[in-house]
């Protein structure tokens, strides 16, 4: 297992959900981790997951929306082989449900953290002659989803992006792909039905799940293995594009 050896990989949002998934296999894969996240106690447990197993890994705690300690943090590690932009935050509501601070607060994380990452990766990736990114987008970027306006304000931007970096890269062996999942059984999930239908929490857990054709959630593994196939050289000849892991529900959803 090591079609990511040697490799050091920074996953934002590493500590929980998906991005916890994908530094594990990552480090599974042999790369060195660096976990950026903003939740301490999770980012040292996947820490010690990984070292548990034999594997690498270092996790810095700041706020992914603040420029300047993106910034530090990186050049902090010196060279990277790949990044996995996955840190982000969700919104239920439309545009009369939306007030601006809940605009700003959702632009923050998902929209100008990955800008930040982006900004201090790519010199980086420029000196060592090449580097693999992968943005975390949503189907939300790609169909109309209710009550969902800032989320999928967010992933549009993610989505638009990846196309631009990759565009913009190409010449300097830097590829750039996105993954646009469908829903996906994380705590995030589990915690938001817990707060919003208490006593509901098994109807709607369902509802949510059936919305997929396939009929259940992704689960973040099933996530990270895409990421690995992106970032690994079995992708080499792919740039550019979004991978919409979504169980039907873009094409199947009539």
């Amino acid at each position: 297992m090591s079609k990511l050896k040697g490799k050091i990989a920074i996953v934002t949002g590493g500590g929980s959900g998906i991005g916890k998934a994908i530094s594990l296999l990552f480090a599974s894969e042999g790369a060195t981790i660096h976990i950026l996240d903003l939740n301490k106690t999770g980012a040292e447990e996947v820490l010690h997951e990984i070292v548990s197993l034999g594997g690498k890994a270092y996790i810095s705690i700041l706020n992914i929306a603040d420029h300047q300690e993106v910034l530090t943090a990186v050049q902090a590690i010196g060279k990277v082989d790949i990044l996995v932009n996955n840190a982000g935050i969700a919104h239920v509501g439309n545009i009369e449900n939306c007030k601006e601070d809940d605009f700003s607060r959702v632009f923050d994380v998902n929209v100008k953290g990955a800008y930040n990452a982006l900004y201090a990766v790519i010199p980086q990736m420029k000196v060592n002659k090449g580097g693999v990114i992968l943005n975390l987008a949503s189907i939300a970027a790609i169909v109309g989803i209710s009550d969902r306006f800032a989320y999928s304000m967010s992933k549009g931007a993610i989505y638009a992006m990846t196309l631009s970096i990759a565009r913009d890269y190409i010449n300097d062996n830097i590829r750039c792909n996105s993954i646009s999942p469908a829903r996906v059984h994380t705590p995030f999930v589990d915690g938001f039905i817990a707060k919003n239908y208490p006593g509901k929490e098994e109807e709607i857990f369902d509802k949510l799940a059936l919305s997929q054709p396939i009929g259940r959630m992704a689960k973040p593994n099933e996530i990270a293995k895409l990421a690995l196939f992106l970032c690994s050289d079995d992708a080499a000849f792919i740039t550019g594009n979004d991978y919409p892991i979504d169980g039907g529900f873009i094409k199947l959803n009539n």
